[in-house]
């Protein structure tokens, strides 16, 4: 059973003052809890040896579909299958992805239930808000799991050293520059990805923003509306739906890459991690892996499981089956276009209230940040974040 501290919360107005304009869902009740989770240093490294671990898993299943060519088998796009393999040929780094977990706390086993690898949030709350609540309560902000800005601002420094130190950024910098976008009208949105901006220009790089339909693209590269000329370019934008759009942007990006005329971020390459097809890769390839739950593409037989879309975000179109493949649960969602998993149930760590409660563990060249989000049977768009101290 689940236990949390009560805190003094962080008021809405010096949230918003640093730019958390998301701290209040729709119905009117907050996004952050006054709680916080305890867990012990034990626990955290079992968090950081966990996520560590599955990434190397992902990178051989990745590995394992590009040489069999089985990108139909995880529903990629066929129009992006060049970039895909292009960007992991030339070894493009990841900026940043995070697990979500089942387990690892109340004597729980750690297991994956998918890796968000391609566009994750929940960044401004893990790195920055959570830090914020213990300091703002008068307990050791350094008590926690999370050295996440840390871990990507010295990722943006490896898109020039490579494998060399981060630390010797400025041997290799000739001014090369990073244009941030995102969708207008998301504030979540928004806030992450200029988040990550500051980041990036904490670690040296001259950077811009503007909104994806403000950005312009070439064959000679990607543009902000000044006319710059970028040499990398993050877009908080899901490469899946990149590959739906029909203004020929999925071209642009194909001779951009093909010219190494702007290097993009996330890689195309990170769309076989999102894919939750590749968690059935994962199951054949380590089926003794103590973090995987058996995963396929067809119904399991007698036991309770979890049906998923090999793309889909916050729950949606995620159904709760009983052994005998009865409906317990469902959440409808726009994401039914997709082919199915079909993963094996994971029990959660629950409060008395019976809420549960995912973790979630931020990859940064290495684990580097946890944070917690705390919903019903299904994490929906209406789940909770709650921080957490190591004791």
């Amino acid at each position: 059973m689940i236990q949390t501290e009560s805190v003094k919360p962080i008021s809405n107005a010096l949230m918003e003052e640093v730019g958390m304009t998301w701290h209040t869902d729709s119905d009117g009740t907050p996004y952050i809890m006054n709680e916080i989770i305890t867990v012990t240093q034990s626990e955290a490294e079992a968090y950081y040896n966990a996520a560590n671990e599955l990434y190397e898993m992902y990178v051989q299943a990745a590995q394992y579909v590009i040489d069999n060519e089985l990108f139909l088998d995880l529903d990629i796009p066929f129009n992006l299958v060049s970039q895909i393999k292009r960007s992991w040929e030339r070894d493009e780094l990841h900026l940043y992805g995070r697990f979500d977990l089942a387990g690892g706390i109340d004597g729980l086993p750690i297991k994956l239930i998918e890796f968000n690898a391609d566009t994750p949030t929940s960044l401004f709350e893990t790195a920055v808000v959570q830090w914020a609540l213990l300091k703002a309560n008068g307990m050791d902000e350094e008590s926690q799991f999370n050295n996440v800005y840390e871990a990507i601002q010295k990722n943006f420094q490896r898109l020039l050293t490579g494998n060399d130190d981060p630390e010797n950024f400025a041997n290799y910098y000739q001014y090369q520059n990073i244009l941030f976008s995102s969708i207008g009208g998301l504030p979540e949105d928004e806030r992450t990805t200029r988040f990550l901006q500051q980041m990036a220009s904490d670690a040296g790089f001259q950077t811009d923003y503007c909104y994806m339909n403000e950005a312009a693209f070439s064959e000679e590269g990607v543009f902000n509306p000044s006319h710059t000329r970028f040499d990398h370019w993050f877009k908080l934008y899901p490469w899946e739906d990149i590959a739906l759009q029909t203004d020929g942007i999925t071209g642009l990006l194909e001779d951009i890459s093909r010219n190494q005329a702007c290097t993009l971020l996330n890689p195309a390459y990170t769309l076989l991690f999102q894919s939750k097809g590749i968690m059935k890769i994962l199951y054949e390839l380590f089926p003794n892996s103590p973090y995987l739950l058996e995963t396929r593409t067809q119904a399991l037989q007698g036991k309770k499981q979890v049906s998923k879309t090999m793309f889909g975000r916050e729950g949606a179109n995620t159904m709760i089956l009983d052994a005998a493949g009865q409906i317990i649960k469902s959440l409808g969602g726009e994401y039914d276009n997709y082919r199915k998993v079909y993963q094996e149930f994971a029990e959660f760590p629950q409060d008395r209230e019976g809420r549960s409660y995912q973790a979630g563990v931020f990859y940064a060249w290495e684990a580097c940040g946890l944070g917690f989000r705390r919903g019903w049977e299904i994490l929906d768009d209406m789940s909770k974040f709650v921080s957490h101290r190591i004791v």
